[in-house]
């Protein structure tokens, strides 16, 4: 079942620096600007706490929230969010309206499928490595997915799943791709999953090709003293 997020805001008396300061000093209320769908954009704030737990679950970023205003509620997604470098409080935030039949671009968060049972884990002992966590997509909002699943049961050491490979729903693009040639394409086809072999397996295998090709001090000594005294015996069997 698809989640749903529901947010009360209220419109924003004071703007400017000044009155966003105020709000956030107080703790109480999140400044924000509610902009798009043809309507001039609004100067709002929402209740922190309830916006504090909201964005705690990462869907909150990649879903189409209900913004609840006192005359009405608006379909929006939620777009820049500006914390605090050190606490980690929402400063602010924009959301956008959402228009039924306009495309919306928005990152959607990657779900990665089978990894204890991929190839080069399960067989070859290796490790997945996710070079991506989101990706960006282009689409209707009644086409927009709650996430991408990848799929990496097939995946084996050295290989790697590409942007390209992913499977979109129906009416979704990757907005990297788009009005791209198909050359262009390659070019910009980064890895989106890959598996390799584990750095501690690759530190064993390391030494051991060490041991083999460098002998210690001690070792080449004792080497020489051997090979000395295998001479002399000739020498006295002569």
């Amino acid at each position: 079942m698809a989640k749903r997020f529901e947010l009360a805001a209220e419109p924003r008396a004071g703007v400017g620096k000044g009155a966003s300061r105020r709000l956030r000093r107080e703790g109480v209320k999140v400044p924000g600007i509610l902009y798009g769908g043809g309507d001039a954009p609004q100067a709002i704030v929402v209740d922190a706490h309830t916006l504090s737990r909201a964005t705690e679950d990462d869907a909150f970023f990649s879903h189409i929230l209900t913004l609840t205003m006192p005359d009405k509620a608006s379909q929006v997604i939620a777009r820049d969010v500006q914390l605090h470098p050190a606490t980690g409080k929402t400063l602010h935030i924009d959301f956008q309206r959402i228009v039924e039949g306009q495309e919306l671009t928005i990152d959607v968060p990657l779900h990665f499928l089978n990894e204890a049972e991929c190839v080069g884990v399960k067989t070859n002992g290796g490790l997945i490595a996710h070079n991506m966590v989101e990706v960006e997509i282009t689409c209707l909002p009644k086409d927009l997915p709650e996430a991408i699943e990848v799929d990496v049961i097939q995946l084996d050491l050295g290989g790697a799943i590409h942007l390209s490979e992913l499977k979109l729903p129906p009416g979704v693009v990757i907005t990297a791709f788009r009005g791209l040639s198909d050359e262009e394409k390659q070019e910009h086809d980064s890895v989106v999953v890959s598996c390799h072999t584990s750095t501690i397996e690759q530190e064993v295998e390391a030494l051991a090709a060490a041991e083999t090709t460098t002998v210690s001090p001690e070792v080449a000594t004792v080497k020489e003293e051997e090979a000395k005294e295998a001479g002399e015996e000739e020498k006295e069997e002569d």
